[in-house]
């Protein structure tokens, strides 16, 4: 007795606690080192909290991150995205509980005289009014299937949300990093202008030389291919200059205005606040691309309680209570009441494999799942470890440029003079400028990327912090 008791009140605890089959969830290790490889502090409970109106504080950009989030369409697609899952969620919760109609009805049946073998002569109509308030299908969910499938709707609902998170990160960055290749541009398009200029200044000089027989043919060729090379500079980087506002222009969704971009410039202070190095690996898990992989697979760990459930029977209640008379006035009179009660159960017995083959497929897709999670670990892992190597590294590399700048410029000048005064010929100038041009071109590159290196590592860090 006691046994069969334990059997019988098993189902309705089951539907009670909610429980369902799926096996108990297990956040996987990370597949990564504790720690990343590089010098520094970790990141301190304040610096968790900056948003990104703090971290990009310059107002153009600013601005332009701020119209880019209520206009990008990509955004609005994630966002889209969000409210669908949420109403799917609403669907599958829907199940669990019973749907309850009302119906009415009334029927009318005439039959012609003498249909049947009866003294009765002229013909006859019937009429049946009928209400009833009842529940269709509605399965009890002893088995937690219907509960997996709702608890697999609302992970796939948060997963949606975290993306959706990601994607307003990977925007900003975008944003923030396309405003920065203008500004560069800008700069390396000034700079062909100006060298251009000189350059021409340079050539009409020697050309006079030439004519007053002081200056060869070859010095006037080769001060030529100068002024031709940033002249050709100048119309690569218009075009460029051109390509970068047509980008923004898309990422932010509607048209720019020509103030807004005008004297776009890397020459100023820029005030990113300083982003720490040797953060612990377990902060990837707060990056919204991290939550939605893992959302995903909770949804496919609930889906394997769906396929298991899938093996025991579905038991379904119809019932309905009503009234029936045969006219309007007595409807609702006593002796009219009239009920139905319908219990049925769905037994699997032989399916040639299917459930076996959904289960098999449940529990692969959640191996896909968890490798699906683990890589998405190691990729933020190596982005982060990237970008921290890049915090050193680029200022560095800068201080090397401007020396570099530097010494060209000193080494310029010294050749121009030894030009002038007969010392040398003018292929030393032509180097000499070449060298002095590329090593400006680089400063303004490196300057570049040393920006942008705080800008991936905000994104690579989730937001870098709260966006």
């Amino acid at each position: 007795m006691r046994k069969a008791f334990s059997l019988g009140i098993l189902p309705l605890t089951m539907i009670l606690a909610g429980c369902t089959m799926a096996p108990d969830y297990h956040r996987p290790a990370l597949p990564v080192a504790a720690h990343f490889d590089s010098q520094g502090q970790a990141l301190s409970g304040n610096g968790a909290n900056i948003r990104w109106q703090n971290f990009f504080t310059d107002p153009v950009m600013h601005k332009l991150i701020a119209t880019a989030l209520s206009n990008n369409r990509d955004l609005r697609v994630a966002a889209l995205n969000v409210e669908v899952a949420r109403s799917q969620v609403q669907i599958d919760r829907a199940a669990l509980m019973p749907w309850v109609d009302f119906n009415g009805s009334d029927d009318a049946t005439h039959l012609p005289g003498n249909l049947y073998s009866t003294k009765q002569s002229g013909s006859v109509t019937y009429h049946q009014l009928n209400t009833s308030l009842g529940v269709t299908a509605w399965e009890l969910d002893f088995f937690g299937r219907l509960q997996s499938l709702r608890n697999e709707a609302l992970e796939e609902w948060l997963a949606s949300a975290a993306t959706q998170r990601a994607t307003q990160i990977s925007l900003i960055a975008e944003v923030a990093s396309g405003y920065l290749s203008l500004c560069s541009d800008n700069e390396l398009l000034k700079l062909a202008q100006d060298t251009a200029q000189s350059q021409q200044d340079s050539y009409d000089l020697t050309k006079r030389s030439f004519e007053g027989g002081v200056a060869s043919e070859q010095d006037l060729v080769q001060a030529e291919t100068s002024v031709r090379t940033a002249q050709a500079d100048i119309a690569t980087y218009s075009r460029q200059v051109h390509q970068d506002i047509n980008a923004l222009t898309l990422l932010v969704g509607t048209a720019l205005p020509a103030d807004l971009l005008a004297g776009a410039s890397l020459r100023k202070e820029w005030n990113f606040p300083a982003t720490p190095a040797g953060l612990p690996s377990e902060l990837l898990t707060n990056r919204p691309d991290i939550i939605a992989a893992e959302h995903t697979l909770k949804a496919a760990n609930a889906n394997i309680g769906a396929a298991r459930a899938a093996f025991f029977p579905t038991i379904s209640l119809t019932a309905s209570g009503g009234s029936t008379s045969s006219t309007f006035s007595h409807l609702l009179s006593g002796g009219t009441a009239a009920w139905s009660f319908g219990p049925s159960i769905d037994l699997p017995i032989f399916d040639g494999g299917v459930n076996i083959a959904n289960l098999d497929i449940a529990k692969l897709q959640k191996r896909i799942e968890i490798a699906d999670y683990e890589k998405a670990i190691q990729t933020a892992f190596k982005e982060v470890g990237d970008a921290l190597a890049g915090q050193e590294t680029y200022q560095d590399e800068m201080k090397a440029r401007q020396l570099d700048e530097v010494a060209n410029q000193r080494n310029f000048s010294f050749a121009s003079v030894r030009y002038r005064e007969g010392l040398d010929n003018y292929l030393n100038v032509l180097v000499a400028q070449r060298s002095l041009y590329a090593s400006q071109q680089s400063l303004i590159t490196t300057r570049l990327g040393q920006l942008n290196q705080k800008i991936t590592l905000y994104k690579a860090l989730g937001g870098g912090w709260k966006s």
